[in-house]
């Protein structure tokens, strides 16, 4: 039995072969079989507001206060930010918020831990 390469957002080795295509259970991502040039282009790259490159994973901190849309708290400046995941779209940040619960961010609202 072949081995399958590890995932490369995640780095997870339980990845599994569906066609040409590789998946990861862990974090979704799924890409092609042949680890052409082409892949590395299409990899999400999101920066923070200092410019730099963040990855699943990472930790942030909030560096704005920023209201909350159906609260009638905000989310406070220094606000840490644990585990985030990148996604498509303005709001590029998916996460998870002690007393606030799942949300998505903006990377030019954050900055790297």
């Amino acid at each position: 039995m072949e081995t399958l390469p590890n995932c490369p957002t995640c780095k997870s080795e339980f990845t599994w072969q569906d066609g040409d295509m590789l998946n990861c259970p862990e974090c979704g991502h799924v890409w092609p079989l042949a680890g052409d040039a082409a892949a590395e282009d299409d990899v999400l790259k999101v920066i923070d507001a200092n410019g730099n490159l963040l990855a699943d994973g990472d930790s942030v901190t909030v560096i704005k206060d920023l209201k909350v849309k159906g609260s009638s708290s905000m989310l406070k400046i220094g606000t840490k930010v644990k585990g985030i995941r990148l996604c498509e779209g303005d709001h590029n940040i998916d996460c998870k918020i002690d007393g606030f619960g799942q949300m998505k961010l903006k990377s030019e609202f954050v900055k790297k831990n």
